[in-house]
């Protein structure tokens, strides 16, 4: 577990995240972090955004659902 505090950024309350922290989340300065709900009524950060993720698996489904299709057009 990584201790976070909250620290006064101008008019906002903003978190520092230790190199360890970024490390682990395989993100550097500029890049954005997503926090969502977790089960279980938690909150969890992530560098990936879930709508993307629920988007890209939904089309991973049509392209197997479509396979053979797509195998006549790309000809």
């Amino acid at each position: 577990m990584i201790a976070l505090k909250l620290s006064q950024i101008g008019n906002s309350v903003g978190v520092v995240l230790p190199k360890e922290a970024l490390v682990k989340l395989g993100v550097e300065k500029g890049d954005t972090l997503y926090l969502t709900d977790a089960p279980g009524g938690g909150m969890q950060i992530a560098p990936y955004d879930p709508e993307v993720a629920r988007q890209i698996a939904l089309g991973e489904e049509i392209m197997d659902e479509y396979r053979d299709t797509f195998r006549a057009l790309a000809k």
